[in-house]
């Protein structure tokens, strides 16, 4: 099949710089999201990948500063260091312990933390989250951004994970009601399961085993290559619903344009941009 031709963007001295910082640069959808939805807005900006290796992150955010660069999300590896470098650091994202967007302010880089929106957003197109009991598995940056949210919308939450002490340190700190090693998913009652780990990335595992899925629960996997997880599957099976990992990051992203513009993203334009670059 034909790929769709590509727009090609005129970029001029007034067309303004945004990006995502990352490494190794793999396949990210961010660009193909954020340049369509500056298309759709009439917003004359460019949205581009930087490969950063760690040990130039700190030389990288000098340069966004002189340049101008308005916006960076931040991804992998870089999510925690890059605290130490910026100017300021909005609550929620000293809370998580992770930057994942970085916003020039009258000269200040400003960090803030949209994963967290993006997973409660995703979640809250299919459940009422106040009062639900949900189970996340994982202890990672990206189960403190869900942790995070969770508890921010009044949901019972338990951390189970592979090293059950990293998953009380995460209870404890943001105030999850339990925690414990991932065995335990069948003994532990809940309406809402959410894998943060990266079991099933580009392969056929699953975090748990299929039989210790709930009928009736609501499944979120956040990752999303492939869209289709074994964990989703199985879930399915089981009788449960899902949601795939697309979701997170399309409201994250969205929480990223309306976070530099202040405007509202089209998150139509942004969700089909998404679906797009999966092929690319």
């Amino acid at each position: 099949m034909a790929r769709p031709k590509q727009e090609v963007r005129r970029i001029s001295a007034r067309t303004e710089l945004c990006g995502i910082v990352l490494h190794p640069a793999g396949h990210t959808r961010s660009p193909a999201m954020h340049n369509a939805a500056f298309a759709e807005a009439g917003i004359d900006a460019v949205y581009l990948a930087f490969d950063v290796h760690p040990d130039q992150l700190e030389d990288a955010l000098v340069a966004a500063r002189a340049l101008g660069v308005r916006q960076l999300a931040v991804s992998l590896p870089h999510k925690e260091a890059v605290l130490a470098h910026l100017d300021e650091v909005e609550t929620c994202a000293r809370a998580i312990g992770a930057v994942n967007t970085v916003t020039l302010r009258d000269g200040r880089l400003v960090g803030t933390n949209t994963d967290w929106i993006g997973a409660v957003h995703a979640l809250e197109r299919n459940v009422e989250l106040a009062g639900a009991r949900v189970i996340v598995l994982g202890a990672g940056g990206t189960a403190r951004a869900l942790v995070y949210g969770l508890v921010e919308r009044g949901a019972l939450v338990t951390v189970l994970n592979r090293t059950p002490e990293r998953a009380q340190v995460l209870a404890d700190d943001l105030g999850a009601v339990g925690a414990g090693p991932l065995r335990d998913l069948a003994q532990t009652p809940h309406e809402v399961l959410v894998n943060t780990t990266s079991v099933g990335l580009r392969t056929d595992d699953s975090p748990v085993p299929a039989a210790d899925l709930l009928a009736e629960s609501l499944v979120m996997d956040v990752v999303y290559d492939p869209e289709e997880t074994r964990l989703l599957r199985d879930a399915r099976t089981r009788g449960a619903s899902t949601i795939t990992g697309k979701w997170m990051l399309v409201y994250q992203a969205a929480e990223q344009f309306r976070d530099w513009t202040g405007r509202e993203a089209p998150l139509d334009v942004m969700a089909s941009a998404f679906d797009e670059a999966g092929g690319s």
